[in-house]
């Protein structure tokens, strides 16, 4: 069992959580590490708003800076969304469990979903980890560069920060470098945990409801009518299940959803000017385009998993249609065309006028080239 509810262990075990799980379910409050972590990231905000102040008539630096600080204010709402619903998100993971024991896995779905979770989970983790490596390796690759040269080298940080002391020499230097990487840290383990999350559920919940549409197709109305009956309420509570989980999915991450795409619809524009101003320096590229490929994944991982529970959640009407529904009774019919009415109201993720689906992921992209044709023409 743990190992095939893998990925969520890890995003937990990587917020801080070990074991425990009921006591943590039954216990609402904060430790002392979470309210560290994220009074951490939000002190954060000082020394980038600073950098922007300080250097607000020069725009490239103001742009460099605005992506970072709309990272950071994300990475706050998600963790602050963690932490407020952390008894539902556990809830959420034990539920997913109590599931699996119930209704079992004989079509593999669960397994499989798992495992491509796991895989996509992993995949998005080391996205993240290379964002900020190269971050962190920028600075020290310049100073080892500057000295091969022997040239002189204005000290810079990886992030770009203005602390309230000298952070050019030492050992000030070091003291806003050390707080940078703790900083990166943070921000790249709860991004990568609560996403991870995320799309662990939309996956599992995929599976689930490829059961019930296998369940379904498969039923059997050769039996008598209160064995039918008996079967199909286990179908009905099953799919009842399935759509109260989606929808306690969508409320828990309503927040985050609508952080996610705010912010980086902004963060696109953002980082699109970089890219197109820094064109003449290789190193740069290689940042922004890494910290672009990095904020359009999490958003398609949104993206992804809503529009896999939306479609998952409408075949199961086509199930119904599909299952020998002509051998039933007139009033099982009626039960079945219940379940038909309900399945055609679709299940959204979404926050406000923002819907997680890939039509909109498609819609940003899009509007990321436009952006680029835009500012190269202006220039």
């Amino acid at each position: 069992m743990g190992r095939l509810f893998q990925l969520q262990e890890n995003c937990l075990r990587a917020m801080g959580h070990t074991g425990g799980h009921e006591n943590s379910i039954s216990d609402g409050k904060l430790s002392v590490k979470h309210i560290v972590s994220l009074a951490f990231v939000v002190s954060a905000q000082y020394p980038l708003i600073s950098y922007i102040v300080y250097n607000r008539e020069d725009m490239e630096k103001v742009t460099a800076c605005l992506s970072v600080v709309l990272t950071n204010m994300l990475t706050v709402i998600k963790i602050t969304t963690f932490l407020a619903y952390k008894q539902d998100f556990w809830r959420m993971i034990q539920r997913f469990r109590e599931m699996h024991q119930q209704y079992g896995d004989g079509y593999g779905y669960v397994a499989a979903a798992n495992k491509v979770a796991s895989l996509l989970g992993r995949a998005y983790c080391i996205s993240c980890g290379i964002t900020g490596l190269y971050f962190m390796l920028g600075p020290i690759v310049a100073i080892i560069a500057s000295k091969w040269r022997g040239t002189t080298y204005i000290r810079e940080l990886p992030m770009p920060m203005k602390f309230p002391f000298n952070d050019v020499n030492t050992p000030g230097y070091e003291v806003g470098f050390l707080y940078t990487v703790f900083v990166t840290v943070v921000v790249v383990t709860y991004a990568s945990a609560v996403d991870g999350l995320f799309i662990s559920f939309a996956i599992n919940l995929r599976a689930h409801f490829q059961t019930l549409q296998r369940d379904i197709e498969n039923f059997n109305y050769a039996l008598s009518e209160r064995e039918v009956r008996a079967a199909l309420r286990s179908v009905v509570d099953y799919h009842v299940e399935l759509l109260s989980m989606s929808k306690h999915l969508r409320v828990i991450y309503t927040p985050i959803v609508f952080g996610q795409f705010f912010i980086t619809s902004l963060q696109v524009g953002v980082i699109i000017y970089q890219l197109v101003t820094r064109l003449d320096s290789i190193m740069d590229l290689l940042v922004y385009l890494s910290f672009l490929g990095s904020i359009m994944l999490q958003l398609f991982m949104y993206c992804y998993g809503g529009e896999i529970i939306k479609v998952e959640s409408l075949k199961v009407d086509i199930a119904v249609r599909l299952s020998d529904w002509h051998l039933a009774t007139t009033t099982i019919r009626k039960s079945l065309a219940f379940i038909i009415l309900r399945s055609q109201r679709e299940v959204l993720i979404k926050a406000g006028f923002y819907e997680a689906s890939l039509a909109n992921f498609v819609a940003i992209c899009r509007t990321a080239m436009s952006l680029i044709t835009l500012i190269k023409s202006i220039e």
